[in-house]
């Protein structure tokens, strides 16, 4: 069996190995991937980087699962695999958490920056899916309220959820975006913040995006910021990947290069799902854990001595992630190295359940817990 792994994928070698000799399982560059070199694979494992469609596959006649390490699947051509029979698994939620917590360090960054209470702010979480529920959870546990716009979940029976509309979620203090690109349809988010609703949000708001940068028009949300619009602004994702639209980056609070999603944990879940659709599609029981391959954090036991608040917070989120670092590396390093290299080269980053937190009095708060701390 031969199996081709984007060289981003953690683990690979140690999850895959089991199916194949070591000169059968080949690493390959994301966005420079073939026809010609994907013509006699097996197995064909992916990231979001990588257009597989028909143009790809067309040499290859051999070809029987692909997986993609990542929760979007725009990138997949799946009515294509269908009609060829070729078995497809994604990695729906793999990175979910490693989202929510930058999306956390987003808020605590600002609110440090210009001196807001964060239990104070309204969030508008716009896209319900494993991303947007893994955020809903935390800002549960900070006491921040939020509202949740999703049409599609909406109209789930079995989602029990109260949903806001777009514009009542807009209408929020914080606005998150957490939706797939959705050309058309009934619910297209292609654009989904244009030029008329960006006009309508306020100075006094912040505009999260971690998702698809196409959900937000750039260029209209740099004319806005041109004509000097007090709009707080963190973007992990941009219209046009890997192209940049320049001019719109000194415009932004925070801005880092589509890796909101790549804490270490959040990308080898990805490889771990995949290796366990391959195990059940070969019908092999599995036998690897991430559990088992992950190291352990630098700093990995805390003991809380003090009532929990928003300065514990802040340290507590600082020692696990500051995302200052990568909008640092963005803003000084894409021009030289390339948005692809950033994300390639980008340094581990863990997330909040690497660190063991210890409640040093039973009468102090669980809300580490809750965040996503791990228990002593």
């Amino acid at each position: 069996m031969k199996i081709l792994f984007d060289e981003n994928m953690p683990y690979a070698k140690d999850f895959f190995s089991g199916f194949c000799e070591a000169d059968e399982l080949i690493p390959f560059s994301g966005r420079e991937l073939t026809a010609h070199q994907v013509r006699d694979a097996d197995v064909l494992l992916v990231r979001s980087i990588t257009k597989v469609n028909e143009s790809l596959l067309k040499d290859n006649s051999k070809i029987s699962f692909v997986g993609t390490a990542t929760i979007g699947t725009d990138h997949i051509d799946n009515d294509y695999l269908a009609k060829r029979n070729i078995a497809f698994h994604s990695a729906p939620g793999c990175n979910a958490i490693s989202v929510a917590e930058y999306v956390i360090s987003s808020l605590v960054i600002l609110a440090e920056r210009y001196l807001l209470e964060l239990n104070q702010l309204s969030v508008g979480i716009v896209g319900g899916g494993n991303t947007g529920t893994r955020l809903s959870e935390k800002l549960t546990a900070l006491g921040i309220k939020y509202k949740i716009c999703d049409p599609i979940l909406e109209q789930d029976p079995n989602d029990n959820r109260a949903f806001v509309s777009l514009d009542e979620a807009l209408n929020c203090d914080v606005i998150s975006l957490h939706v797939p690109k959705v050309l058309d349809g009934q619910h297209p988010t292609y654009h989904l913040l244009d030029k008329t609703r960006l006009n309508k949000l306020t100075a006094k708001q912040i505009l999260i995006s971690a998702c698809r940068g196409e959900v937000i028009d750039n260029q209209a949300l740099l004319a806005l910021k041109q004509q000097g619009h007090g709009l707080k602004v963190v973007l992990d994702v941009w219209e046009g990947e890997p192209e940049v639209l320049m001019p719109l980056i000194e415009h932004t609070e925070i801005a880092t290069a589509h890796i909101a999603g790549y804490s270490l944990e959040g990308k080898s879940r990805g490889t771990e799902m995949l290796y366990q659709a391959l195990c059940c599609h070969s019908k092999i029981e599995p036998k690897t854990k991430l559990v088992d391959l992950l190291p352990i954090a630098s700093i990995s036991k805390l003991e809380l001595t003090q009532e929990f608040n928003q300065i514990v917070l802040n340290q507590l989120v600082k020692l696990v992630y500051d995302v200052r670092r990568d909008d640092a590396i963005f803003r000084q390093q894409l021009s030289v190295q390339g948005f692809d290299n950033l994300r390639k080269n980008y340094p581990i980053r863990r997330e909040f359940s690497a660190v063991q937190v210890t409640l040093l009095s039973n009468a102090l708060s669980d809300v580490p817990h809750r965040l996503g701390f791990s228990k002593a």
